[in-house]
């Protein structure tokens, strides 16, 4: 009863929220922490699907962490982003339609 360990939901929803803005940007091509850790594969045109892949795996990793601990990971997502992240697979839907509309304001701004 005592030796359960205490989870910290705001933790996991903050690093929820980081991969969702990573794998944001990696959508959009601006600069994440992976293009540090290979800055010489910037040149290399397969390195923005690799980035994008990671990007999508650690997005998806903490979303099924937060499932499993019971946290509600669903309410920094779109209905439509749910769907994806449920699905799991990152199709060219996912790329095409992960930005509801993407001249949208926030978008813009990411």
């Amino acid at each position: 009863m005592g030796n359960e360990p205490v989870v910290n939901a705001e933790f996991f929803i903050s690093k929820l929220s980081d991969a969702k803005v990573t794998f944001e940007r990696a959508l959009d091509c601006k600069h994440t922490e992976f293009d540090d850790l290979y800055p010489y594969m910037l040149e290399h045109p397969q390195f923005f699907w690799y980035k994008r892949y990671v990007a999508w795996s650690q997005l998806l990793t903490i979303a099924e962490l937060c499932e499993e601990l019971g946290i509600d990971w669903r309410a920094e997502f779109s209905p439509q982003q749910v769907g994806y992240v449920k699905q799991r697979v990152m199709s060219a839907k996912v790329l095409d339609f992960w930005f509801e509309k993407n001249d949208s304001k926030e978008h813009a701004q990411r």
